[in-house]
């Protein structure tokens, strides 16, 4: 069986597929594209947020895939700089509605700070509005499931302070390079999946020799590598790519790591992001 037909099982009973498309940088108007292709090859999961700019793009190529709404898995994120319940409740639905779609399987808060205070200050009330806000959708039957991105244990724990149902995803930068293990454990103990986004580490990690090292005595490519290792921590993988040479090699990845190289992987630091280190998430501010 491919990686494209296995599924983790989210805590409400909700299939989702473990490895995914991201369709950050993706521009809008070649987004259906990417993600016809992405389908034809066999992914079932697509991730896009309102910050791509890429909503109606990807709701096209959902739309126009030619397989069964029921059989995909459509993630989006509701902009960090909201913190209110009336804006959450009106960008939710401008989600459904820029996509194109009856429902959305995922909504995701995409970060406890708006971006241009990446953790700083204290928005802990305006994140339990806006998860008020996506509980309601939830309840409602406009999203499927509903979790947070970018959000640490204490920013978790607001949320669980007041919530009636409890983040199904926690969507967060892990590599091979940078593996939040306190976080990945804290996460598992409340049955909250977790999401990993940029698991090549934008392609710093490329250059590193052990990771090439590794990748070679397995016979893959490094991308591979470090897919296969986000998987195995047990978490969606969620590489993004355009290019349909790239989407079938990231799937191509039914080999075993072995524990002894798996704790190399955990254990490695790398965290040399380039050109996007400018970025908050990359920039840890």
């Amino acid at each position: 069986m491919s990686i494209l037909d296995e599924t983790y099982t989210l805590s409400n009973g909700v299939a989702i597929p473990k490895l995914g498309l991201g369709t950050w940088f993706i521009d809008d108007d070649q987004a259906a594209a990417a993600v016809q292709a992405a389908i034809a090859i066999g992914y079932r999961n697509i991730d896009t947020a309102q910050a791509y700019g890429n909503e109606r793009g990807v709701g096209e190529g959902v739309r126009s895939s030619g397989v069964a709404r029921g059989d995909l898995f459509v993630s989006t994120k509701l902009a960090a700089e909201i913190k209110d319940y009336d804006a959450a409740v009106a960008a939710i639905d401008g989600s459904l509605q820029t996509l194109g779609l009856d429902y959305i399987d995922l909504m995701l808060i995409h970060s406890p700070q708006p971006w241009d205070d990446f953790r700083g200050g204290d928005y802990a009330e305006g994140n339990r509005q806006a998860w008020r806000a996506l509980e309601d959708a939830h309840k409602a039957g406009k999203l499927r499931t509903i979790g947070v991105s970018n959000f640490e244990q204490q920013d978790l724990e607001n949320i669980l302070s007041g919530s009636t149902v409890t983040p199904h995803v926690n969507q967060l930068l892990v590599h091979a390079g940078n593996t939040p293990a306190e976080l990945l454990d804290y996460c598992r103990s409340r049955q909250i999946l977790v999401e990993a986004y940029s698991p090549i580490g934008h392609g710093a990690i490329l250059q590193n020799s052990a990771v090439q090292a590794l990748a070679g005595k397995y016979g893959v490519s490094v991308p591979q590598l470090c897919i296969r290792y986000t998987l195995q921590l047990g978490t969606v993988s969620l590489p993004k790519t355009a290019n349909p040479e790239h989407l079938r090699a990231n799937a191509e990845v039914d080999f075993e790591i072995s524990d002894a190289d798996m704790s190399v992987l955990r254990d490695l630091r790398d965290v040399d992001y380039g050109e996007h280190s400018a970025f908050p998430v990359y920039s840890g501010k």
